[in-house]
């Protein structure tokens, strides 16, 4: 990329501090660098120490697990099943790392650890903020967009998708990369001394725009688009659109989608595009798909946690945006932001994710208020006791989060009173956050920043890498796993699952796990035998059909825990039936 030293056409406003800190102006002029450790600093931690999630990520990593293991690049399979909901960036890109970081791992072919799955989406989010300081340095100076990529970088949401195997971070790298080329393309048309992006660089936007499509069709395209479409209306300017080179662009998207678009419809003889378009994509915007359905102002409701610790300067960032709504590169910033956001507010199925193409914007209108001049800081002053109210309340978020936690899903942990580590660093937490919103309210905004960005280093790394992995009650299917590694003997079929079918039972045990209900595991049993999962809830169905065949098995283990994907309480029984041609003992109990 290039054009990251051009005079801005939003450069830093003539009331500014004339020298930022020497540290800040030290940190931008090594920001890749910089921004790189922080990001491994804070995702690290969660990338190794994470068991496979219910229920995205377990179904991500499966489906590239069997993509691996079975030489099809082309077909998406999870289980015995098609999986045709999203393309397949994404799995390529997992299947890729998982083969260059397997061995590393001490994977002989298994393919089973499951931060290898995650590499993509590490990877993917420092590209995300690096592009995040690229896209800014088009709008201000280097302090200034090193401030945008570290709020970025240390945002909740962004951690929390950089952190596990899904396609959101690696999503949000291909829309900067796509963004950042608009917002060139529409500076060179807006200002006579910025200078119009080489065709290279347009053309690497396209090439970005198709690799978005190839992991998460629409999202991509449907962010540009929004931008356009806000930017036109708003200001009847069209023309500007040339300099995107529309046909040419258009043409190279489709040479890099066409191949794997042609191979999958004709591998799948059309189902991919009925299921990904007809029912995923459509279900998605006709209704509350999966029980995701929500209100407009869910996403600025939920924007206090996943927005944190950046939430702290993002209303008075807004506010300043309106006041020089006028300047080119603030307008862009404006229909960006607010376009994408009121689409995912509309959508009526929600997810948290949705929102986040939107967030990069607004960081960047954040950091341009931390460097604005003190008279264009004071708009509508009660801005900032919002964005302070909303700040404190992810921070308490957070710290009962570590608090809570461990009393509610960990087994025998230690009152917090006694646990001083943990305790220690809610404690410290706490204290910076208090320490950054009063420096903030007292109008020392960039000093507000230091203590603001420790509190975020230190949280996130505790709860991810000490917190969750303390989590037992929370983790069924490791322990599942567990029982069945500890009772399999070589000759058994594949274990069956009836009840308790959660995705990553599937990473866990293989694709060729038997997925049923409690007669039917009775039935697969006494034909063939082997070790049977049972659920409670499936567990009298299982025993009385096996009294009705005859047949015997016994209770090996059991174990209880907590479902978080549907909110309740488990019970799973691990059985080893026997054959009806054999008998074990003791008898069915």
């Amino acid at each position: 990329m290039t054009d990251t030293n051009t005079v801005p056409d939003v450069a830093l406003p003539a009331g500014d501090p004339p020298n930022p800190p020497r540290l800040l102006t030290w940190l931008a002029r090594h920001a890749y660098g910089v921004l790189a450790l922080a990001c491994l600093v804070l995702w690290l931690p969660g990338v190794l120490s994470l068991p496979a999630l219910d229920r995205d990520e377990s179904r991500f990593a499966q489906s590239s697990r069997q993509m691996l293991d079975s030489g099809n690049f082309i077909d998406i399979r999870f289980g015995q099943v098609p999986r045709y909901k999203k393309p397949v960036g994404i799995y390529w890109l997992q299947a890729a790392t998982t083969a260059v970081a397997g061995p590393l791992a001490g994977q002989t072919g298994v393919h089973a650890k499951i931060w290898t799955y995650r590499l993509p989406s590490l990877l993917g989010g420092i590209a995300a903020v690096w592009l995040t300081f690229w896209t800014a340095s088009a709008l201000m100076a280097a302090e200034g967009a090193l401030l945008a990529a570290l709020m970025m970088g240390s945002c909740i949401l962004l951690t929390a998708e950089a952190t596990i195997a899904t396609t959101d971070a690696v999503l949000l790298a291909t829309v900067l990369g796509v963004q950042g080329v608009l917002l060139r393309v529409w500076r060179a048309a807006t200002d006579p001394q910025a200078p119009a992006p080489s065709t290279r660089l347009v053309m690497a936007g396209w090439a970005a725009c198709a690799a978005g499509i190839l992991v998460k069709f629409p999202v991509v395209p449907g962010v540009a688009l929004a931008t356009i479409i806000a930017i036109v209306a708003w200001t009847r300017q069209w023309r500007w659109l040339a300099g995107l080179r529309p046909l040419r662009g258009l043409a190279l998207t489709a040479l890099l989608v066409a191949p794997w678009v042609i191979a999958i419809t004709l591998q799948s003889h059309g189902a991919f595009f009925q299921q990904s378009l007809g029912n995923d994509f459509a279900a998605k915007v006709a209704g509350g798909q999966e029980s995701h359905g929500a209100l407009p102002g869910y996403f600025l409701l939920l924007s206090a946690l996943t927005f944190w610790p950046a939430i702290l300067f993002i209303a008075p960032g807004i506010g300043l945006a309106v006041t020089r709504q006028a300047e080119p590169g603030i307008r862009f910033l404006i229909a960006w932001a607010g376009a994408w956001w009121l689409v995912v507010e509309a959508v009526p199925t929600k997810l948290p994710h949705y929102v986040l193409p939107a967030y990069p914007a607004l960081a960047m209108l954040a950091a341009l208020w931390l460097l604005a001049a003190r008279d264009e800081q004071g708009w509508r002053r009660w801005l900032p006791f919002v964005a302070a109210l909303q700040f404190l309340a992810g921070l308490v978020a957070l710290g009962a989060a570590a608090v809570l936690l461990p009393r509610l899903y960990g087994e025998d942990a230690p009152d917090i009173a006694h646990n001083w580590p943990l305790l220690a660093s809610v404690v410290v937490t706490g204290l910076c956050g208090l320490a950054a919103s009063l420096l903030y309210l007292f109008k020392k905004r960039l000093m507000a920043l230091a203590p603001l960005l420790l509190a975020a280093f230190i949280i996130i790394p505790v709860l991810t890498a000490f917190v969750a992995p303390g989590l037992s009650r929370l983790r069924v299917t490791e322990q599942l796993a567990a029982l069945v590694a500890k009772n399999r003997q070589a000759s058994d079929p594949p274990p069956m699952l009836a009840g308790y079918q959660e995705p990553s039972m599937l990473f866990a045990l293989g694709a060729d796990v038997g997925l049923t209900d409690g007669r039917g595991a009775a039935e697969q049993g006494a034909e063939r035998g082997g070790l049977a999962l049972i659920e409670d809830e499936e567990k009298p169905r299982f025993l009385a059909r096996l009294a009705e065949l005859e047949a015997n098995a016994a209770a090996l283990g059991e174990q209880t825990g907590f479902n978080y994907s549907r909110g309740r309480t488990v019970h799973v029984t691990l059985y080893r039936v026997a054959p009806l041609h054999a008998v074990i003992m003791p008898s069915v109990r």
